[in-house]
């Protein structure tokens, strides 16, 4: 946790799963930050408004201040359910946000919808407002945006609106065979191979249908050809991102692309669409979802 700033204009909240960052913000940017593993998944419905104020209570005052929050908080199992948004529409509406009832007479909590799509069925939290926060840095934005994760996702964007998006399990399908699966007593420790990636990658691509024999053939050659632990788990990631491309290739061939994530993730997806001749930009996480809650306070503010 940073040093408490002496004061705020207003708190943003990025509430996943697993865990929970906060950052105090003023008109020029972070004064703070915070973080916990006080994820959705961890709490009880009574125990978000104390699971936040362990963070951001240091920098509360006697005035009320103004909380806007995105992701797993506002799903049905959160704090307080935020009802999905249909597309197409803008990723974010202030008019949508859901004001939250909370205790302590200090914060007005206030949490971001996902967005829904009625066929194929999917939903999103919390990505929606990456990409707000991109469309917001990239304002002239038309194409695809890749946000990879646990469940990755791709989103056509038009005229400043989500038309359509599709998850992929992939980062959840990674963990589970890489450390659950009979795969993981061959993929233990760190370490990286490009040239496995890049070789799981275009098999997957050009024979998805295989996945299955190629997913048990990193256990065979572990046992019996020598197979590090090293390649073995990047030819396990390229064979998953390989058929993730493989399904998404509607949505990013012929189409300019850029990239929501981590540095590490967004640099192995970029590598990946490089191979196919796609040149895609790459968008911090945390810039974009800090832009993101930022367009919502600013209309708040001026209530």
């Amino acid at each position: 946790m940073t040093p408490a700033p002496t004061s705020i204009d207003w708190i943003a909240v990025d509430w996943g799963t697993s865990n929970l960052r906060v950052w105090a913000m003023d008109a020029g940017g972070i004064l703070a930050e915070a973080q916990s593993d006080d994820g959705m998944g961890k709490l009880a419905r009574d125990g978000f408004e104390a699971a936040l104020l362990r963070l951001i209570a240091p920098w509360l005052g006697d005035r009320v201040t103004p909380v806007v929050a995105c992701g797993m908080v506002g799903s049905r199992q959160g704090w307080h359910e935020a009802p999905y948004r249909a597309v197409p529409c803008t990723p974010l509406d202030r008019a949508a946000l859901v004001a939250v009832p909370t205790t302590d007479a200090r914060i007005r909590m206030m949490i971001a919808p996902g967005l829904k799509q009625a066929n194929p069925a999917d939903v999103m939290r919390g990505e929606e407002t990456q990409i707000a926060g991109a469309l917001a840095l990239h304002p002239a934005f038309d194409g695809v945006l890749c946000l990879p994760g646990t469940h990755a996702k791709w989103a056509q964007i038009s005229a400043g609106e989500v038309v359509s998006f599709q998850t992929f399990m992939t980062g959840e399908m990674f963990a589970l065979l890489s450390t659950q699966s009979v795969l993981r007593h061959g993929m233990q420790g760190d370490g990286w191979d490009d040239a496995a990636f890049d070789a799981a990658l275009s098999d997957a691509l050009s024979r998805p249908e295989k996945i299955a024999a190629r997913l048990f053939g990193l256990r065979a050659e572990g046992l019996i050809a020598g197979l590090t632990p090293q390649a073995a788990k990047s030819r396990l990631s390229g064979l998953l991102i390989g058929i993730e491309l493989a399904a998404a290739r509607p949505y990013w061939l012929g189409q300019a692309v850029s990239i929501i994530g981590t540095e590490a993730l967004a640099t192995s997806y970029a590598r990946a669409l490089a191979m196919q001749g796609v040149t895609a930009r790459l968008l911090p996480a945390t810039a974009c979802t800090l832009a993101g809650l930022a367009s919502l306070y600013q209309p708040m503010a001026a209530q």
